[in-house]
């Protein structure tokens, strides 16, 4: 199971001057957070928005995290790791979305979400209720994994969770695992009034999205199909769609 993952190349490159980061921070920074600075700027550009135009306004940044990896790496290393003023904030995962709003000046909520597997997708769902409540006029939301740190690797495996054969079978009776990978990714969420008004790019339309617990199940990692079930439901009744409408799930 060791043998199998996912990885992105060059995850150490960074051009921190560009951010107005010295390079002694970066050199202590984790590199999640690197990456969300990245991709934070071409999404905004992608959407036709001039990042430095947003300096001061109410746009949210909700980042979906999970695993402490370059910090449990960084106290493996102790020795060797450069402990200085911004260790703390080079490895705190809340600094992962905060480290976006403080570069473009943002001043709307920002968090880093870990609901483990779903915090991408929780990272959306809290960006859409921002929008939706006004608390927010535009909102970045993401989610960032690297798996940097052997011994989460261990971990993962001896829940069994890890497939022998480095293959995912989703939702197929010989499924035994799942492979580890990283990514990451990083989309703008406005309101479509917003979009139209302001002629940006338009990818999909949320509808309507809900977020529950399995609660009580046959084990702390094994779904909970009822739950699940009213899940769906719910996010059909606020998107206002019929489940056979839906030709797709994923």
């Amino acid at each position: 199971s060791f043998r199998w993952g996912g990885f992105l190349d060059d995850i150490d490159l960074f051009d921190p001057l560009f951010f107005g980061i010295s390079p002694r921070e970066a050199r202590v920074m984790d590199p999640q957070q690197r990456l969300m600075l990245e991709l934070a700027w071409e999404a905004l550009e992608d959407a036709g928005i001039a990042p430095g135009n947003l300096a001061g306004t109410d746009t949210g940044v909700f980042v979906g995290t999970s695993w402490c990896d370059y910090s449990a790496l960084a106290h493996e290393a102790a020795a060797q790791f450069e402990i200085g003023p911004h260790a703390a904030t080079g490895m705190h995962d809340s600094i992962i979305a905060n480290r976006v709003s403080y570069a473009l000046a943002l001043q709307g909520p920002s968090m880093a979400i870990d609901t483990a597997c779903s915090s991408s997708l929780v990272a959306v769902h809290l960006a859409c209720q921002s929008l939706w409540s006004g608390e927010s006029e535009l909102a970045l939301a993401g989610g960032v994994t690297l798996n940097i740190f052997g011994p989460h690797y261990l971990a993962m495996n001896e829940t069994g969770a890890l497939s022998p054969d480095g293959r995912c079978k989703t939702f197929d009776a010989r499924a035994d695992g799942t492979v580890r990978g990283e990514g990451a990714a990083v989309v703008v969420v406005t309101p479509l009034r917003v979009a139209l008004e302001r002629g940006l790019p338009v990818y999909c339309l949320i509808r309507g999205s809900a977020v529950n617990n399995d609660g009580l199940s046959n084990g702390l990692t094994a779904p909970n199909p009822r739950a699940q079930e009213t899940l769906l439901r719910t996010a059909y009744r606020r998107a206002g769609l019929a489940p056979w409408l839906v030709e797709y799930v994923e």
